[in-house]
């Protein structure tokens, strides 16, 4: 199937909330909670995907005419291109009832790790869910990075003992779901985590550890003093507050703080390889994409993520002929124009 054929195919499988828009852009879904939208006023998804797009990239063929290099290392594993599966969860609530989180992980899981890349995967309150992803994971070679939401030190302890069992390739926590409801009610509480909460979780885990839901120079900071491995920029706490910057916009500050002290990783908008070009080009280490890549899973399995992946490294590849870069460390502020 072509890409268009398979993301027609999933206009009938999502929704209500999500739209299967042309161009995953933020705007149809806006305040749609649950699901891929965020609370008012409604505009994170959309900011961030018109602040990579004001980014203009620097054309230079005086180089040698080479088939750029995209193969990206992290934690001494090397992956086929610096682009990876960002966590989604609830799936059949957020994005439509054909999969269940189990279901929707046990294609995508594979998928990405046949493709050189690794998926992420999201977290619940259903203790199955996490130990599906785990054995999921375990069945590749632990290639995956299942991502915990910030329970309470019990619960994050009772989650990293499965993942530690299953030798998981990293884990994360998304830090910017802590003002989640469900997370709120919990007894003993749940939510924001300390510097000192973190490094004692960090210390229990087994395998490298990345916090996701960094948007400040000063978050950056106290993630690379609780011992974290890695960090991801990312907004989609928007979802429980409103009116937050782009990514791409906190992203420059972020990398003067801490570039070379923790690998940087970016989420939120990037919807083509140019974007991944752009968001390289800004810092990143690397990039994750989700909402594309779930429509196209439901409207191909894993095809679709075949097939969209396929799109989306052509892209970048095609960028970086056009911009005289042979490997990803060519891409650097030099390739980019910002007005």
């Amino acid at each position: 199937m072509t890409y268009q054929e398979i993301h027609d195919a999933a206009a009938n499988q999502v929704g209500p909330y999500c739209k299967n828009c042309a161009v995953c852009n933020g705007r149809a879904c806006g305040n749609a909670v649950p699901g891929p939208g965020c609370k008012y006023p409604g505009n994170t998804a959309a900011r961030n995907f018109d602040k990579w797009q004001e980014i203009c990239v620097n054309m230079d063929t005086l180089c040698a005419n080479t088939a750029p290099d995209v193969s990206f290392e992290m934690f001494g594993h090397r992956f086929s291109a610096p682009i990876f599966a960002a966590p989604l969860g609830s799936i059949d609530l957020h994005y439509g009832p054909k999969y269940k989180d189990q279901e929707y992980n046990a294609i995508l899981i594979p998928a990405a790790a046949g493709y050189g890349v690794a998926a992420w995967t999201g977290d619940g309150v259903d203790p199955a869910v996490m130990e599906s992803a785990a054995r999921d994971m375990a069945a590749v070679g632990g290639i995956g990075i299942p991502t915990i939401k910030p329970w309470n030190r019990e619960f994050v302890m009772e989650k990293l003992d499965i993942l530690n069992a299953a030798g998981t390739f990293a884990v994360a926590m998304d830090i910017d779901g802590a003002g989640l409801p469900f997370l709120k009610k919990l007894n003993p509480n749940a939510g924001s985590k300390s510097v000192e909460e973190m490094r004692e979780l960090i210390a229990y885990a087994k395998m490298p550890f990345i916090i996701k839901g960094i948007m400040t120079p000063q978050g950056a900071r106290k993630a690379v003093e609780s011992g974290a491995a890695a960090i991801v920029v990312s907004n989609h706490g928007g979802r429980v507050q409103g009116a937050c910057p782009s990514t791409a916009e906190v992203l420059p500050s972020i990398v003067e703080a801490v570039k070379g002290e923790i690998v940087i990783l970016v989420d939120g908008g990037i919807r083509s390889g140019v974007d991944v070009f752009r968001a390289l080009a800004l810092g990143a280490d690397g990039v994750l994409i989700g909402r594309p890549i779930l429509n196209m899973i439901y409207g191909g399995g894993e095809e679709g993520f075949r097939v969209y992946m396929d799109k989306i490294v052509a892209e970048l590849k095609g960028t970086m002929t056009m911009c005289g870069a042979a490997t990803l460390k060519d891409i650097d502020a030099d390739k980019i124009w910002r007005g």
